[in-house]
């Protein structure tokens, strides 16, 4: 007999140890059909795109359901301080694997400017590929491109003004606007905390209109593409999975504030509170390295 059926409702067990669930497994199958649409789409397969949709609309529903089941366990005293301590652990290392995600990609950009691209510019190369630009295309002429033979059309880059720069600012200020909710909510002052969390999500949605605005820009008319050599590659894996978590994350930030205004959460124990926030400010830094690295340098 599961842990859940042992003790009456509001009084929180030893530890708390759900009944067997299906939900791992189907959000696993569901990042399963958007990887693998993804990878066809991208190499010129048109179905692969409705595997990508579909798997995110599956992965959608199941966490729905799954972080439902969460909240009623939660709401219903299910919880101790064990199950507060665990959820902090396990958001620790899932930010820790976000940022090991993330060094990855950095460290792709690295790799291809300070060690690729100035030995494919060496003598030894200059032979085979005499027309090849060992230059980085961010420090180079608007349209010209390092690619040897014509392999990529030529493009220009997006520099660090406008947009960037104004996206830069929304995150900013969203971080100093939850910061304030999260004050608030220690305060107790539910009405001051719903205010500055739907701000915090505006500032987030709003962060995703300018930077879709910025690909349709960069497609339109610079004709900068994710085949934009290692360049194109590069830009648009760093900021589009960038982009993707903060809707992840503006997604988790609306509905803790639905749950605020719901009446959960005290000033003692909101850990669902804190672990968005930990999210969103890890978000807000890894935004700060790429608008140095991408945009700037």
């Amino acid at each position: 007999m599961s842990a859940a059926t042992t003790h009456h409702s509001g009084t929180a067990p030893h530890y708390f140890i759900p009944s067997p669930s299906r939900h791992p497994v189907l959000v696993a199958t569901a990042m399963l059909l958007v990887v693998f649409g993804a990878g066809q789409w991208v190499n010129g397969a048109s179905w692969g795109k409705w595997f990508v949709f579909g798997g995110l609309a599956m992965w959608a529903v199941i966490m729905f359901q799954w972080f439902s089941q969460a909240i009623s366990e939660s709401e219903g005293g299910l919880y101790s301080d064990r199950i507060d301590i665990s959820f902090r652990w396990s958001m620790s290392w899932f930010i820790f694997s976000e940022v090991m995600f993330f060094a990855a990609f950095f460290g792709a950009l690295y790799w291809a400017r300070v060690h690729a691209l100035p030995m494919l510019g060496n003598l030894e190369h200059q032979l085979l590929w005499p027309d090849f630009k060992a230059v980085w295309p961010a420090v180079s002429n608007p349209g010209v491109t390092a690619a040897p033979a014509g392999t990529v059309e030529p493009f220009s880059v997006i520099g660090p003004w406008p947009l960037p720069t104004v996206n830069t600012a929304l995150l900013l200020t969203s971080g100093v606007t939850l910061t304030i909710a999260h004050h608030a909510l220690i305060a107790n002052q539910r009405g001051k905390t719903i205010f500055w969390m739907w701000i915090t999500v505006a500032l987030g949605i709003t962060f995703l209109f300018v930077q879709g605005y910025e690909y349709a820009h960069a497609y339109r008319d610079l004709n900068l593409k994710l085949s934009s050599g290692i360049y194109g590659s590069t830009f648009f894996m760093l900021t589009g999975f960038h982009g993707f978590h903060v809707c992840v994350g503006a997604l988790m930030l609306l509905f803790i504030t639905l749950r605020i205004q719901k009446g959960h959460f005290t000033p003692q124990r909101h850990f669902g509170f804190e672990g968005a926030a930990w999210y969103w400010h890890f978000v807000d830094v890894v935004w700060l390295g790429l608008y140095l690295l991408v945009y700037w340098l």
